[in-house]
């Protein structure tokens, strides 16, 4: 019996034993998996860095509002101030008149009859008075424009003070998103900073790609043809200005290839992704918004098979999710800013990301 049952643990034992022993954590199966584990992490930060992005731009908006919303309030309180100085002024003529009316006082023909010792006194007296009771109702309705100007004035100040403080309000609660999301960031970052140093060299090279297919002149389309000898001159080409400034706009973005990737980057020596498109525009006198989410707004929307060199090419799920942009330059080819540790490059299209959005014609 004990003999049996000796016999049945050697042989589970055995069984255990010849079974591979499991890993403790998951890890990357292949070079590849390892790679495209880098990869998703950066879209995580490219997120993360857009959200960050769009919450400063938010925040210098709403600076704006609050620099107009302190101004009228300034110019509020002014008027208010201004209102009740005139009010104090006529308060001052109404009491006299009020003071002179307690004491008997009157400024009506009848008391210039009663008390005109001649008819021609009479007149001079009634035209006297008739000015005097001029004057006073003239002072009378003053008053009142004046107290319902101080009302006035007071009411826009409050409406003013209250939107300031709301204003205000907003700004702070962006001020704090912002801090909690450059930490967030910042976070990320450094974890995708030490994962690249993780990866080996061919793994390093298998995230670079291959080497820029593209020349580093402005692209065409298609490979040109050599005409046929004409009969007659030809008429000039038309060069359209939209046309050219989408062709400025590439030549800029291929020049900066070999430029570093940097989160923010907006000059020549690095650049993020909306921030190469942002300049590259810049250079055929475009101003682009600073956000990729924001530069999808821009332009108008194109299909996918209609695309034309400076088109923009965005990636992501939604409108709210994108994260990344590039740009199209011809025959299936973008240039683009894509990820820490990988330079500005162009090739095709597929190096853009799997999750393509829309593309948005600029110019054109």
């Amino acid at each position: 019996m004990h003999l049996r049952r000796f016999k049945r643990l050697l042989a589970v034992s055995a069984l255990l034993l010849a079974l591979p022993a499991l890993p403790a954590t998951a890890q990357p199966a292949t070079q590849s998996d390892a790679v495209e584990q880098y990869r998703e992490l950066n879209v995580e930060a490219e997120k993360l860095h857009q959200d960050f992005l769009q919450a400063t731009e938010d925040k210098d908006a709403k600076q704006g509002e609050l620099d107009k919303a302190t101004a009228e309030l300034g110019a509020a309180q002014r008027a208010e101030a201004a209102a009740k100085d005139k009010q104090a002024q006529f308060r001052g003529q109404v009491d006299e008149l009020s003071n002179a009316r307690f004491r008997g006082a009157r400024f009506d023909k009848m008391a210039a009859l009663l008390t005109g010792r001649s008819e021609r006194d009479f007149l001079d007296r009634a035209t006297a008075l008739g000015i005097l009771a001029e004057q006073s109702n003239r002072t009378l309705r003053e008053m009142a424009d004046a107290v319902a100007a101080t009302a006035q004035a007071q009411n826009q100040a409050s409406r003013a003070q209250r939107t300031a403080t709301e204003v205000r309000d907003a700004a702070v609660k962006l001020t704090n998103e912002i801090a909690a999301r450059r930490t967030a960031l910042d976070t990320k970052i450094a974890k995708v900073k030490s994962d690249l140093d993780k990866l080996t060299a061919a793994q390093k090279a298998e995230l670079a790609g291959p080497p820029d297919p593209v020349p580093p002149t402005t692209p065409r389309t298609t490979p040109p043809k050599t005409p046929a000898p004409p009969k007659t001159p030809p008429p000039p080409p038309s060069t359209g200005a939209p046309a050219d400034a989408a062709a400025r706009a590439v030549s800029a973005a291929l020049s900066r290839r070999g430029d570093a990737y940097v989160w923010g980057g907006t000059k020549p020596g690095g650049f993020d992704c909306s921030g190469l498109t942002l300049w590259s525009y810049a250079q055929a006198g475009i101003s682009l918004p600073r956000t990729s989410r924001a530069q999808f707004g821009a332009g108008r929307s194109v299909p996918k098979d209609q695309l034309r060199p400076g088109d923009l090419l965005f990636y992501g799920t939604s409108a709210g999710s994108i994260h990344h942009v590039s740009m199209y330059i011809g025959d299936g080819n973008i240039v683009h800013a894509s990820t820490y540790g990988v330079p500005v490059k162009s090739g095709p299209m597929s190096i853009g990301g799997r999750d393509y959005f829309g593309a948005r014609r600029i110019v054109g």
